[in-house]
């Protein structure tokens, strides 16, 4: 029996248009994600480096770019939230079945600009509706790996096999099931989370 439901934030809540900055680079001349570029974001989104050490780092391949078009460009692959999934979060909330958690990869950037989007009160209302709200960034630890995991288990005290792991990457799914965490694996565009008692 699942007790407790761990959610992914992007393209799980929040629309995602996660080719925005592959299509920037494109614009800029690179043709191609680098190894440098994965390099310099998962230590963003684990809090090594800081917002303006991540411009830094960036600037040099951009050179007629001001910081701020930087930003710009990787906080655009963040899209709406839609109002009926956070209808649907803050009801499973209000009917105390499960526990909920969040646990997404992020970064010191996104989240000041998804308060933005959202509005501090939808925000609020979202991040209320968990039990624990695990940012990549402030945890220093991202999916896939298993420590990120074994952390959020052992903080909450969480049985894996009474707990549910949602995410549309399905190497962070594939993380958590050897670990004995029930997973689901959402297909962007063919499911929607809101349909998730379907599931169980």
């Amino acid at each position: 029996m699942i007790k407790n439901i761990i959610f992914d934030f992007g393209d799980i809540f929040i629309n995602l248009d996660k080719q925005v900055v592959f299509r920037a680079l494109q614009d800029n001349g690179i043709q191609e994600f680098l190894p440098k570029y994965h390099i310099i974001n998962e230590e963003f989104e684990v809090g090594k480096i800081s917002p303006q050490e991540f411009v830094e780092r960036l600037q040099p391949d951009f050179p007629h770019l001001k910081p701020q078009s930087i930003i710009d460009i990787w906080n655009s692959m963040l899209l709406d939230f839609p109002e009926y999934r956070l209808n649907f979060l803050e009801n499973l909330a209000g009917e105390n079945r499960f526990r909920l958690f969040l646990l997404s990869n992020t970064n010191a950037l996104h989240i000041p600009h998804v308060t933005k989007v959202m509005g501090t009160e939808n925000y609020g209302r979202f991040k209320n509706a968990f039990e624990q709200f695990y940012l990549s960034h402030e945890i220093h630890l991202r999916k896939p790996t298993h420590e990120v995991f074994q952390f959020v288990l052992e903080q909450n005290n969480l049985n894996p096999e009474h707990t549910l792991f949602i995410d549309d990457t399905k190497e962070n799914t594939d993380a958590a099931n050897k670990l004995g965490i029930k997973t689901w694996n959402l297909l962007v565009g063919k499911e929607d989370v809101v349909h998730l008692k379907d599931r169980l």
